[in-house]
């Protein structure tokens, strides 16, 4: 049995209106991490994980936190590579 074409625009309609919906929660949880960070230098620095770290919940260190790790400051840093 073959839907109606008014039957089939809607169901399109409602499949792009839930899937707008997912991706746009789907970015804003994948963020999200990064906003929330917690390390103390984290907050004293105001700068996200990823500054320093190749990944949000990575412990290896990009160009940047290698310079932070041996200067203790961001002065004069790299700039992390996106």
């Amino acid at each position: 049995m073959a839907a109606s074409g008014g039957s089939m625009r809607n169901e399109m309609k409602s499949i792009r209106l839930i899937l707008g919906v997912a991706l746009t929660a789907a970015a804003f949880l994948a963020s999200s991490s990064l906003m929330f960070a917690t390390p103390d230098l984290t907050k004293k620095e105001k700068k996200p994980c990823t500054a320093c770290h190749v990944t949000a919940k990575s412990k290896e260190l990009n160009d940047t936190g290698k310079y932070y790790k041996e200067k203790k400051t961001l002065d004069g840093a790299p700039a992390p590579k996106k």
